[in-house]
């Protein structure tokens, strides 16, 4: 498993340190890039090193590379990232797991190469908290890592319930909605047409998750999907202003916009609790009642 720090510089070393210490004492080898405790302004490092070390990442032959956390720095990487050698390094079968500002370098991947990575945990943020990590989370990782999990599941909230079976299959994408939104009118924006596209974000008033929304809508991305799936919208204040106005505002707003359907509740975001979900993979998203799959079996 290898551990490096492509985005926001590390600045609680100790929870990375403690991450590492418990994925050892769950049975992995761990190496820790040389670059991954490197600083540069709000970077974990400047570009070259950074740069660096997702090369490092891509050639270390490891079942895993996870980055130590996510903050901001990718996207000014993406037209330099190196992308025959992480397809190589996927082809090997390397996973490149990750989450928040790692989904840039996801979509990039994935427009780039039609590879698959694997929106999920950080060390130090998921395996490095003072607190144990979450079973949940631990165990979808396990599941990564032995390439024994076919997918993931969830209930869905009484009004989203299903009176019959519904079922679409396509290619799961998105990640991170800030992300995402950035990149429209770039190379580095798959072009998923009737995709499965699942979002999250972090520290995002619902005016300005909307606001994302509505760009992924006058651009065109939205109505090209077969299903949107939202996880969790966390870490976000109301104000007197929004006079009722709330993040399920917004979903209702969506669903007026778009013919698919959307889904919430998806185990996935900035929360302890959180699947892995494999970003380019064609999938089936089933949905029976209350209950709701996300299944990848196939893969294997």
């Amino acid at each position: 498993m290898y551990v490096y720090s492509p985005s926001s510089a590390v600045r609680n070393k100790q929870a990375v340190r403690r991450g590492i210490a418990r994925l050892k004492a769950m049975g992995h080898q761990v190496e820790l890039d040389p670059g991954a405790f490197s600083t540069h302004m709000r970077f974990a490092g400047d570009d070259e090193v950074r740069l660096a070390g997702i090369e490092r990442a891509a050639a270390s032959g490891a079942d895993v590379a996870i980055i130590t956390r996510g903050g901001y720095g990718l996207t000014r990487l993406l037209p330099r990232l190196p992308y025959k050698a992480i397809a190589k390094a996927i082809d090997r079968e390397t996973r490149f797991v990750g989450l928040s500002d790692f989904t840039a370098f996801q979509c990039a991947v994935l427009a780039e190469t039609g590879r698959v990575t694997w929106a999920g945990p950080a060390v130090g943020e998921d395996f490095g908290g003072e607190s144990e990590p979450d079973d949940i989370m631990q165990a979808c990782f396990e599941d990564l890592v032995e390439e024994q999990g076919e997918g993931t599941g969830w209930q869905l909230p009484k009004a989203e319930a299903r009176a019959e079976p519904w079922q679409a299959k396509g290619v799961l994408w998105g990640s991170n909605l800030a992300m995402v939104a950035s990149l429209v009118g770039t190379p580095w924006l798959p072009q998923v047409k009737n995709g499965i596209l699942f979002l999250e974000d972090v520290s995002e008033h619902p005016y300005r998750v909307e606001r994302m929304l509505t760009q992924l809508l006058y651009a065109g991305v939205l109505q090209k999907q077969k299903a949107i799936i939202l996880g969790h919208f966390t870490n976000w204040t109301p104000v007197p202003h929004d006079k009722g106005y709330k993040l399920h505002t917004v979903v209702e707003w969506l669903r007026t916009q778009v013919k698919c359907p959307v889904f919430t509740g998806l185990p996935f975001g900035h929360v302890p609790t959180k699947v892995c979900l494999p970003v380019g993979a064609k999938v089936t998203l089933a949905v029976e009642g209350r209950d709701a799959f996300i299944l990848w079996g196939h893969m294997h």
